[in-house]
């Protein structure tokens, strides 16, 4: 995200510009971006696909999110931790995903050690992480950062834990999709709602 401040939307209401670009995105920005995730398994979710992003488009994740969604059994740790070499072959020819063996091999080696951790530790572990004060609202894209301190501790943290694929621009990502923190700008309709 770079460059301006709140547009207005067909409906009259101002949001950031990117949530405008596109009806995929309008729909995302209004609806998922920036709202509270929670749940082992959703945030494993939102893990991989920021891991997928890296280097494209989030439209393009967006887009083919449903095919990731069947690729891998719906992002359920357990199922996924369960994948053996034929199920990795089969996912480097699947057309619905990015087929992107380093990424591939990320998340099925991240499922398999998500399994070994007890029910709530994913989630505990991405929340300690979320700033204790909100900060002050964006102004404009330019003032969204890409790196904090908080999203360069988790990513820290997540590659202790043995997680791979993940640096502090997709650990801030992470925080941004997940709602630990809030960068809408401000006086957008989805800041508030």
């Amino acid at each position: 995200m770079s460059g301006g401040g709140l547009v207005a939307g067909p409906d009259g209401g101002l949001r950031c510009p990117w949530g405008l670009s596109t009806e995929d995105y309008v729909v995302y920005h209004d609806t998922e971006w920036g709202k509270p995730v929670h749940g082992d398994d959703a945030l494993y979710e939102r893990l991989c696909l920021e891991a997928f992003q890296s280097g494209l488009s989030w439209l393009t994740i967006l887009r083919r999110r449903e095919g990731f969604r069947t690729a891998f059994a719906s992002f359920e740790i357990a199922k996924v931790a369960a994948f053996g070499p034929a199920d990795a072959e089969r996912l480097l020819a699947d057309e619905g995903i990015i087929r992107n063996r380093a990424k591939i091999e990320a998340t099925l080696a991240n499922a398999k050690v998500l399994a070994g951790w007890q029910p709530g530790d994913l989630e505990e572990l991405i929340w300690s992480h979320a700033p204790k004060k909100p900060g002050r609202a964006p102004r404009n894209t330019a003032d969204v950062p890409a790196v904090t301190p908080e999203s360069t501790a988790l990513a820290k943290a997540l590659k202790k834990a043995g997680i791979r694929f993940v640096g502090p621009t997709t650990a801030y990502a992470l925080m941004q999709a997940c709602g630990l923190v809030n960068d809408h700008l401000a006086g957008c309709v989805s800041r508030e709602a």
